[in-house]
């Protein structure tokens, strides 16, 4: 891609520079990141870009009196940073009125790491909270496009990411995880919506926003419907019994042009539009300016790495925001906004207390880089230990209970 991406889509004209070697701006799409600082992604002119909304005090308060708990960390936090409509989902919850959770997962490895989980900790927090039913999308049929991957590739993938996925916790009786390359088949009410969306946009549009061009295959230039179809809750008639039925999409903020299509789209065909919630990147352990990579595991912390092999990839790549000797950190101090350490930290670390001594010792230099990188070490392995526990309960019984359309603990 080349030049300018125009998408004019719900009254916001966005300007994507897709020429990622530009120096004055970063780099986002749906399949890459590029980011100009070393201290990652502007996301307050990512937001403006966008046309989404910052999550304020004042959503956070609401969110906190319409449930009555205290809010999620990563939305505490700041690492979900934005939305789409999160006040109109509130409203169906003051109302008493029903909404539904959709997010999706591609799989790109036959282990997900750590990174991958955020989307999937914040829905199931929010299917919790408020007692809602997910939809999990799979999108193999993606991968098997945009990779150079065979299809049975890819759906050995999605398998082994299912398990990972049922590993976080969710409820089977609230929680649908599907595979395209299998359900679409299966359901012609999704096949239906598919086609009403594709219907409704054209090939420029497309062009515009995802930057498709004259060598793009067929396929991927009609992937964003199949991507947009999980928001039109008629797409489940098992679930929702061919009702309407509002959508919250938490996702990374990558994922958010598949969605501006899709909320310019849902009105047309009577369906209110998806509302979203938006959260930050996970940095590579290199940094926040080095991409990770499936060819290096080094870059990242898998899900079935060994507590030596985490020790070792904390220890030995986790950027450091400190000082090159303990004398000039001692008089220094180390900057939290570049240290990949504290930076992993603010997603698994629960306790603000906590989190804002180390964040005051490291930065005053009380705190040295390797007992920072111990502290991340002794947060992050029982967490992994204790998903590859729940991982290895999962038979192909509970596999299949999950991806089986059915009928949910769930009244509309």
């Amino acid at each position: 891609m080349s030049g300018e991406i125009i998408n004019k889509l719900e009254n916001v004209t966005i300007n994507d520079k897709a020429d990622k070697g530009d120096v004055d701006d970063d780099f986002v799409d749906p399949w890459t990141v590029v980011s100009k600082s070393e201290t990652g992604i502007d996301y307050d002119k990512l937001i403006k870009k966008f046309g989404s909304s910052k999550i304020d005090q004042e959503l956070l308060d609401r969110f906190e009196k319409v449930t009555g708990k205290k809010v999620h960390h990563f939305l505490r936090r700041g690492i979900v940073f934005s939305h789409r409509d999160m006040h109109s989902i509130l409203n169906q919850v003051e109302a008493g009125k029903p909404f539904y959770l959709y997010t999706g997962r591609g799989p790109s490895s036959h282990s997900m790491h750590i990174g991958h989980l955020v989307p999937f900790i914040l829905c199931k927090w929010l299917q919790d909270v408020f007692n809602v039913p997910l939809v999990i999308q799979m999108t193999d049929d993606e991968k098997f496009m945009w990779k150079d991957l065979k299809m049975e590739e890819a759906q050995k993938m999605t398998m082994e990411n299912v398990k990972d996925i049922i590993a976080i916790g969710f409820d089977v009786e609230k929680t649908f995880i599907f595979s395209d390359l299998t359900y679409i088949g299966q359901c012609p009410e999704f096949y239906q919506n598919m086609v009403k969306i594709q219907k409704c946009v054209t090939f420029n549009q497309v062009k515009g926003i995802f930057g498709f061009d004259d060598s793009s295959v067929i396929g991927k230039v009609a992937f964003p419907s199949v991507q947009a179809t999980p928001a039109l809750s008629t797409s489940f008639p098992h679930i929702f019994k061919g009702k309407k039925v509002p959508c919250l999409i938490p996702c990374a903020i990558d994922q958010d042009p598949y969605f501006r299509m899709t909320r310019d789209v849902t009105p047309r065909l009577g369906f209110k539009k998806p509302a979203l919630l938006h959260s930050t990147f996970f940095p590579a352990l290199q940094g926040a300016q080095t991409k990770m990579s499936a060819s290096d595991s080094n870059t990242t912390i898998y899900l079935n790495d060994t507590p030596k092999q985490l020790k070792n990839k904390v220890n030995k790549h986790a950027f450091s925001g400190g000082q090159s000797t303990v004398e000039e950190h001692r008089r220094v101090g180390g900057n939290c906004d570049v240290d990949i350490a504290y930076q992993y930290l603010t997603f698994f670390l629960e306790d603000d207390d906590r989190l804002e001594q180390i964040r005051k010792d490291y930065t005053s230099g009380a705190l040295l880089t390797g007992e920072l990188k111990k502290i991340l070490i002794d947060t992050l392995t029982p967490i992994v230990t204790r998903h590859q526990e729940r991982r290895a309960k999962i038979t192909d019984e509970v596999l299949k209970q999950f991806m089986t359309p059915r009928k949910l603990a769930f009244d509309v």
